[in-house]
């Protein structure tokens, strides 16, 4: 579980925004994700949903791989 609070999570976290695109206003967005890593995560409905939860999954994803603890349970 990552501490959304702490300033390593924040900064890899808005590098991810950055790097995929997710305006940092959404940021919030990818909290849950993070609190809970290897939990089930929502997938696409196709309803063209913005930002799509395929983004966040992204974002959730990069922030892990920078913060060196990647998502080991399938998306």
């Amino acid at each position: 579980m990552s501490d959304v609070k702490d300033p390593r999570v924040q900064e890899a976290l808005r590098q991810a925004c950055e790097e995929l695109g997710l305006p940092l206003t959404y940021r919030a967005c990818v909290h849950p994700l993070l609190r809970d890593p290897e939990g089930e995560w929502p997938q696409c409905c196709g309803g063209g949903c913005y930002p799509c939860a395929q983004t966040l999954v992204d974002v959730a994803v990069r922030t892990l791989q920078l913060l060196g603890t990647p998502r080991t349970s399938p998306v």
